[in-house]
């Protein structure tokens, strides 16, 4: 860490980057473009990555049978504090959303960029699904509202992306993000601590690489073991152990001091969905967790002295 600080956390939070661009507090919409993956239809593989559910990680998305224009009211709807002149990030989340004929992509994504009060639009996707065409396409449409792609690599490690069944290698990943940068666009990716095999020092190494390849954004989560998974089956034969709590807080606090300070942190931990969540159940307390992690900042000798206001 290098002293700085971001509002009144030692570390690039997305809220303190969206009211530096935009002046305020921006909500986000998940949406739901009905697409599937090729990890799953048979293109790259059939079950997809070993963590990933049913719900292709877009269980608080929208419904693929509402159009976008209903998915973004609908979710509107649920937004508990709606101070005036809100506005939005329209997020695309479940399963891989640039599998898709690219005509349908402009259909969906303009009609998103477009609604009333967007600030973003953000595209959750694979790194071997990023087309010229579809670059193209999100080239032109960061020229009408800021882009974001989020790319889920999860690990460096060849031999742990084999294991969870990712199917690309880190090659691709490397030339995805050179694509994006060319064409202006943001890049976010998706980081999973506590995956088998790897311990602290493996997953610095995947926030190390991170470092030098120019992204923007990243996602830092615990492993989820969740029902309707085959990663289901191998935790209860005993396969692995998920992480503690407390071992989960030291290691996100040692990538955060690890990580580049221009690199925006959009996640500290995640929350699956409470009914399929089988492990660790304590991921479920999302603001336990983060409560936590904070505290332990404060006693850490490398954040000491710093201002926590308003965590």
């Amino acid at each position: 860490m290098n002293g700085r600080m971001w509002g009144s956390k030692p570390y690039y939070s997305l809220d303190y980057y969206l009211k530096q661009q935009f002046g305020h507090k921006v909500y986000k919409l998940c949406l739901n473009g009905g697409m599937t993956c090729p990890n799953r239809d048979g293109t790259v593989g059939s079950g997809g990555c070993i963590f990933c559910s049913g719900g292709g990680s877009g269980e608080f998305a929208g419904r693929p049978e509402q159009t976008i224009p209903e998915q973004m009211e609908y979710a509107r709807s649920l937004l508990q504090k709606k101070p005036e002149g809100m506005t939005y990030i329209a997020y695309f989340q479940p399963f891989t959303n640039t599998y898709a004929p690219v005509e349908y992509l402009k259909e969906i994504f303009t009609e998103a960029i477009r609604y009333p009060d967007v600030e973003v639009l953000s595209i959750a996707t694979r790194p071997d699904c990023l087309g010229d065409d579809v670059i193209e396409l999100l080239c032109e449409l960061n020229r009408v509202k800021p882009v974001w792609v989020e790319l889920g690599l999860q690990t460096i490690h060849e031999d742990t992306a084999e294991f969870i069944r990712r199917g690309y290698p880190l090659s691709c990943f490397d030339e995805a993000v050179k694509k994006l940068q060319k064409a202006g666009v943001e890049v976010i990716t998706h980081v999973i601590l506590g995956l088998p095999g790897e311990d602290g020092e493996r997953m610095l190494e995947t926030v190390e690489y991170l470092n030098q390849k120019g992204i923007q954004g990243i996602k830092l989560q615990s492993l989820h073991v969740l029902e309707q998974t085959d990663l289901a089956a191998y935790y209860r034969k005993g396969g692995f152990r998920t992480l503690e709590m407390e071992e989960y807080v030291g290691i996100v606090i040692r990538c955060i001091e690890h990580l580049k300070p221009d690199i925006v942190v959009h996640r500290l931990t995640g929350d699956g969905p409470r009914e399929l969540l089988i492990a660790p159940q304590w991921s479920a307390a999302k603001t336990r967790v983060l409560n936590t992690i904070h505290k332990r900042m404060r006693e850490n000798k490398s954040f000491q002295g710093k201002y926590f206001a308003g965590i």
